[in-house]
């Protein structure tokens, strides 16, 4: 079985996004207003990471830090569940939370 996930970017007369949407085949993630995308793939042949980062025009920072905490927060609790590396995992939740701080977002939503 397939499935298809596809992301369409409306741009204005400067090429920069201004609406994002995704659309899952089976319908279970579509989303009609996304403000941030980022995607990363692993090219095999290459050994190299395949990278997209996308933000709208009205993205606010604030938000922008919001997303990246909890994307960082993510990858750590991947890496862990992935290889077991547990103190690998703990030092980057130790940087989110030092991100959080910085950033000031702790406890944002």
């Amino acid at each position: 079985m397939k499935q298809t996930l596809k992301f369409e970017i409306d741009l204005d007369e400067n090429n920069l996004p201004v609406n994002i949407e995704m659309h899952a085949s089976d319908g279970a993630a579509n989303e009609k207003d996304i403000k941030a995308l980022m995607v990363s793939a692993w090219a095999a042949k290459t050994k190299e990471t395949l990278r997209i980062d996308l933000w709208t025009k009205d993205m606010p920072v604030n938000e922008m830090f919001i997303m990246y905490h909890q994307t960082m927060m993510g990858m750590a609790a991947t890496l862990e569940r992935a290889t077991g590396h547990d103190k690998l995992a703990g030092a980057l939740r130790d940087y989110c939370e030092f991100f959080a701080e910085q950033t000031e977002i702790k406890g944002s939503k």
